[in-house]
């Protein structure tokens, strides 16, 4: 098993700033990749940005230039930078992390920290 904990939501003022980690703990396991989803209310859950071992990164159009994943692979680790945050951004954030455990791959989420962009 392997559990992803997410940390630093909160509330925070349009125009601001957040940063979120994931850390990834559990036994006998190797990271493939991370991610960060979120939901809003009454909205499906969509993908904001995603970090493979390798450091590619991809990102949702909406959060480009606003938004920076990082990764520490030997930590399990992966940061989400938010800058010039917008109401629009409040959401419940979800840590992914796509994980091998032996020969097998799966893939485990986090409990998720809300965001809230509010005056």
């Amino acid at each position: 098993q392997v559990h992803p904990v997410e940390s630093g939501g909160g509330l925070v003022q349009p125009g601001g700033s957040r940063r979120l980690s994931c850390a990834a703990s559990g036994s006998s396991f190797s990271i493939n990749g991370m991610g960060w989803y979120r939901q809003a209310p009454g909205k499906q859950r969509e993908l904001v940005a995603y970090i493979t071992s390798g450091g590619s990164t991809n990102y949702v159009d909406s959060v480009k230039g606003r938004f920076t994943i990082s990764g520490d692979n030997a930590k399990s680790t992966v940061y989400l930078q938010m800058d010039s945050l917008k109401p629009e951004d409040t959401a419940v954030y979800f840590c992914k992390a796509d994980a091998s455990v032996g020969s097998r791959r799966y893939i485990y989420w986090g409990q998720g920290t809300q965001v809230t962009v509010s005056s």
